[in-house]
Formats: structure tokens, sequence, C-alpha cells
């Protein structure tokens, strides 16, 4: 079962990117040029729902870059968004001002599992032991 992402209301975000331990990535950037030594926290920003590019940025920074810190998603957050940004590495996301917590909670409760891996579960789920091929 994958973990669940940390849910936080836009009016409650109150842990804004600053300090020597978090960083900030736009959405262009390329992680992998980046220093990340020392950095608890990254802020990976959604401009649009339409623009995923902070999903592969995650994948990368868990997958290929090895970062275990909070991968945090900003900006343009929506409810239907959370799964894919939960199974793409992110651990929390801060809510656009109009959507509820209550949906998104919802939405993440519609499925324990996933047959495909992902960043969290690399491996899929036929191979997991004790699965049925």
């Amino acid at each position: 079962m994958n973990k669940s992402i940390k849910l936080i209301a836009a009016d409650a975000d109150q842990a804004k990117a600053t300090g020597p331990n978090v960083l900030t990535i736009a959405n262009d950037a390329n992680p992998a040029e980046l220093s990340l030594a020392g950095v608890d926290r990254i802020d990976l920003h959604f401009p649009k729902f339409t623009d995923g590019r902070a999903y592969s940025q995650a994948y990368l920074l868990r997958r290929r870059l090895g970062f275990t810190g909070e991968l945090r998603a900003t900006g343009d957050v929506l409810v239907d968004q959370l799964q894919l940004m939960q199974r793409s590495g992110f651990d929390a996301a801060v809510l656009r001002a109009d959507q509820s917590l209550a949906a998104a909670e919802r939405q993440l409760a519609l499925f324990a599992d996933f047959y495909q891996g992902d960043a969290a579960h690399p491996q899929p789920h036929f191979t997991a032991s004790g699965a049925n091929a």
C-alpha cells in the first residue's frame, strides 16, 4: 500500500520555501544540475494544472537522484492530480484555494494499491512476494 500524501490547505501553508534546507525548483529546471546537499525539502511548482513537468522532476529526484527529503507540490494543485502526485514521489501537496480537503481525502482513498510500479514502489504488484502472476 502506498504511503498517503500530506494534504495542506492553501490558507494553511505557513512553511513557505525559505531557509538553506528548502529549495524551490522552477518547472523548467533540470534537477540533475542542482546541488541537493543539505536540502530537506524541495517545492515543485505547477503553474497550471495542465503543465505536468513537475511530475517528471519529482520522479527524477526520487528514482534517479535518490532524494529522500520532502517533495511538496505547489501552485495549481487540484484534487484530481493527487493520485499521480503521490505515485510520482510527492510527499505533500498544497491544494489550490478552491479545492476541498475532504474531497482530496476521498480521492486518495479510491485505490489502496496499484498494479504498475511507481516512484515509491518500483516493482510491479505482480512481482510482490505472495502475489499470483
